[in-house]
This record gives structure tokens, C-alpha cells and sequence, in this order.
């Protein structure tokens, strides 16, 4: 029986450009495995939902967005629940990917508190976004708000979301087959996007995004 390879961050990054990611089955666990879903979620970054109840909780609630600020405290806030995916080898991983600017995280802020955030991989013109958390009403979609506004400022053609949940599908995550997902990761990973756009940023109002869509 041969050995299973190590997983590195190396390794990663290729599993990603060929369509397959790790999971583990608990965050006890030492072990991953590799998942590669028939039917995969994704955002389209031309159609996300902001439904009225959205813009206005933006709106009038001082919710503000930075990048890159605080990557270890969004894993862990992703982390941070009964059931969770995210074992010890993936926070290890995406950590070194995220000091290699790889691995990127998008974090809300509600005066001092951390509110909510997402973290993902980029490569090439696609976004894998691993997990989303929120402790306060409506935070992970602020995220994801943010996140794919500077998804599209900065050229990007595909947002990876894994799997469909009904969060998801009320954002405008829909599912494609396999072979589809496939073509369009093949196309993202061709593109040349703004590599400023994915530089940290400090605190940023969310309203002008907001006004912008109007």
C-alpha cells in the first residue's frame, strides 16, 4: 500500500487548479482528504443579490470592511463552531498560503468588534472562498458583499463557493455540473487580474459600494 503524499502548501495550490479540495472529517481530526463534488456552487460576481433589507442594514448601520487585516482571527471565527471542517493541517496550510499572498480574508467591523468575514484562495482570476462566519445579523453577507465587489474591481472571473447552501442561493449561488466548472476554472486561471486590488487595506466605508449599485 503506498504511502498517501503530504500535503503541502504546494500540493494545495495544485489540487486547486485542477478542480479538487481538502476537507477533514471534524476539527479533531489529523487527517484531509481530497473532494471533488459532481454538482459545485458558485457565486456569479455579475449577479450577486443585494436585496433591499441588505443595502439598507449597510446602510444605516456603521459596518466597515478591510482585507487582509486579521487572517488568523477570521479562520479561527470560521473555525468556530459544532461541526466544522477546519482541522489543525488546514489552518496550518491556509496560513502559510495566506504569508505566501495566496490566501486571502475579508473581514467586517462594527466599531472595534469583528462582525464577520470570509477567507479564500486566489489564483489566477479565480477565488476558492473556504468558509464564512458571522456573530452578528446579516455579517457573512456583508462579507461576501465586499468580498465580490473586490472580486470584479480587481478582474476576476470566478468565485468558487464548493457547494450550494440556501445562504448561498439567496446571494445568487447557483450550482454547475463538474464538466462546467471545469471550463470556467480553466479560463480563470488564464486571467491576469489587478494585483493591487489583493494588497491589504485598512478599514473602508461599506456605503459607497452601496451608492455606486444604486
Amino acid at each position: 500500500m503506498k504511502d498517501t503524499p503530504e500535503i503541502t502548501p504546494a500540493l494545495l495550490v495544485q489540487a486547486y487548479k485542477v478542480g479538487v479540495f481538502p476537507m477533514a472529517e471534524d476539527a479533531q481530526s489529523d487527517a484531509l482528504f481530497w473532494v471533488d463534488p459532481p454538482l459545485r456552487g458558485i457565486l456569479p460576481l455579475d449577479d450577486f443579490h443585494t436585496s433591499r433589507s441588505l443595502k439598507k442594514r449597510i446602510n444605516t448601520v456603521s459596518y466597515e470592511a478591510s482585507f487582509n487585516q486579521c487572517f488568523s482571527r477570521v479562520m479561527a471565527g470560521c473555525a468556530a463552531r459544532d461541526v466544522t471542517w477546519i482541522n489543525g493541517p488546514i489552518t496550518s496550510l491556509f496560513t502559510e498560503l495566506h504569508n505566501q499572498g495566496l490566501a486571502h480574508s475579508i473581514e467586517i467591523w462594527r466599531g472595534s468588534q469583528l462582525v464577520g468575514g470570509v477567507y479564500g484562495l486566489a489564483l489566477g482570476g479565480a477565488f476558492f472562498g473556504e468558509s464564512m462566519f458571522s456573530i452578528a445579523r446579516d455579517g457573512s453577507k456583508i462579507a461576501l458583499f465586499a468580498l465580490t465587489n473586490r472580486l470584479k474591481q480587481a478582474g476576476f472571473t470566478l468565485f468558487d463557493t464548493q457547494f450550494l447552501t440556501p445562504h448561498l442561493e439567496t446571494l445568487g449561488g447557483i450550482e454547475i455540473s463538474r464538466a462546467r466548472y471545469h471550463q470556467l476554472l480553466h479560463a480563470a486561471l488564464q486571467v491576469q487580474v489587478d494585483p493591487m486590488a489583493l494588497e491589504p487595506c485598512q478599514r473602508y466605508s461599506l456605503t459607497q459600494p452601496i451608492t455606486q449599485m444604486s
